[in-house]
């Protein structure tokens, strides 16, 4: 079974035709993709500029990544539901749109860098947690993240005129 027969067969199910022939199913899950990338990015550049030395300096860098992360997951989460229903509503069209590839892309590089700051910087955060600015390793992740996310975001939105 080839990549073109599968994302046929997704197209098929019976939830995707749903979405797809409903009036109001698509917006709906537009919508709340939307909000959700919202609260993960809000959340995100919170902690980012933190870790750039900019914003919330009074907080400690653990503290605020303790308490965002768990609303960080939660609109991830709900990212990751939408965006999968909406594409298998058309997956054949988004598998040959290079805007969303790309928008993948980013969503990789972003988790990516997201895993080497926990496994670099943020191991030693006690040794630099109330120190301004942060070391360069917690900056360039931080810098790193608001960069790809704002990518991803545009091409998020670029998707749907290509």
């Amino acid at each position: 079974m080839d990549i073109q027969s599968i994302l046929q067969a997704l197209e098929g199910t019976p939830i995707a035709a749903y979405i797809r022939e409903s009036g109001s199913i698509f917006p709906n899950l537009e919508s709340v993709h939307v909000i959700g990338i919202a609260l993960v990015f809000g959340t995100i550049a919170v902690v980012d500029l933190r870790l750039l030395g900019v914003a919330s300096h009074r907080r400690s860098a653990l503290r605020l990544i303790r308490e965002l992360l768990p609303f960080t997951w939660v609109a991830f989460a709900a990212c990751v539901i939408t965006g999968l229903l909406m594409f298998a509503s058309n997956a054949t069209t988004y598998a040959q749109n290079s805007i969303f590839w790309w928008k993948m892309g980013l969503l990789a590089l972003a988790g990516l860098n997201m895993g080497i700051f926990h496994l670099g910087a943020y191991r030693r955060i006690d040794e630099w947690d109330t120190i301004l600015p942060p070391p360069s390793l917690a900056r360039i992740a931080g810098f790193s993240s608001l960069a790809l996310w704002m990518g991803v975001i545009c091409l998020g939105r670029w998707i749907g005129f290509v």
